[in-house]
């Protein structure tokens, strides 16, 4: 039996052979010119970036510093065990006001309607009017502790809107966000805060990145670009360019 095999075997492998030889010459006759490499025209020289003002000395100061953080402890608010979900907005701005009365209280207050229409808050538990400058809170952890943190919107005259951040460090309630512009919208990206503002260049729109801050504990202005966006309804009054405190 095993004899038969192996001459069976034997019988096999030339006509085997005879396939295989056959392949390339199909290959051959099946491709004619169509296979035949052809010029794809002259390639364009490649064009290295070329610096404008070498010689100029790089500036040392920047104009305007977005690594700089404006932190404040916001005095009179506090909740059991720093749960920030027990803290009313409104009596957070009303600190704020409070503290800072040349911006909104004094003679040369910058927004004394926004103290005024304060009046329509209701009280620290009441509801709140149409006048009330306080939009809905928000929350969601910025700083990565695994905590939630504040973030707070007042309208301010003008269809300008003031954004803030705020957490508890060492059982004090912090405001680590400022900026204050005529916002489009505001989204969180993860633990990023974006705000959108309109620009004086139709069709456009400044963007701003906010994220935390590790070394100064605040929330910074880590991207800020303008993007075209098209044709879109109308934006509120556009400021010059974004501002932030």
């Amino acid at each position: 039996m095993t004899h038969h095999r192996r001459a069976a075997t034997a019988r096999r492998a030339p006509r085997a052979f005879a396939l295989l030889a056959a392949v390339p010459l199909l290959a051959l006759a099946g491709c004619g010119d169509q296979g035949e490499l052809r010029g794809a025209g002259e390639t364009p020289t490649a064009v290295g970036p070329s610096r404008l003002w070498p010689t100029l000395a790089p500036a040392t100061t920047p104009a305007l510093d977005y690594g700089e953080a404006d932190t404040e402890v916001v005095k009179g608010i506090e909740a059991a065990n720093d749960d920030i979900h027990e803290v009313n907005p409104v009596a957070v701005l009303r600190a704020q006001v409070a503290a800072h009365p040349d911006e909104y209280t004094g003679r040369t207050a910058m927004y004394p309607q926004t103290a005024e229409r304060l009046g329509d808050c209701g009280g620290p538990s009441g509801t709140r009017g149409k006048g009330c400058p306080v939009l809905q809170a928000y929350y969601r952890d910025l700083t990565g502790d695994r905590k939630d943190d504040l973030v707070l919107g007042f309208t301010l005259p003008g269809d300008q809107l003031t954004v803030r951040a705020y957490t508890f460090e060492k059982h004090q309630l912090v405001q680590v966000m400022n900026t204050t512009d005529s916002v489009i919208g505001v989204e969180f990206a993860g633990r990023d805060l974006i705000v959108r503002a309109a620009s004086t260049l139709p069709g456009y729109e400044y963007r701003t990145v906010w994220s935390w801050d590790t070394h100064q504990h605040a929330m910074l202005a880590t991207r800020d670009e303008i993007l075209r966006v098209g044709d879109s309804t109308p934006a509120p009054t556009p400021s010059a360019s974004p501002s932030a405190s």
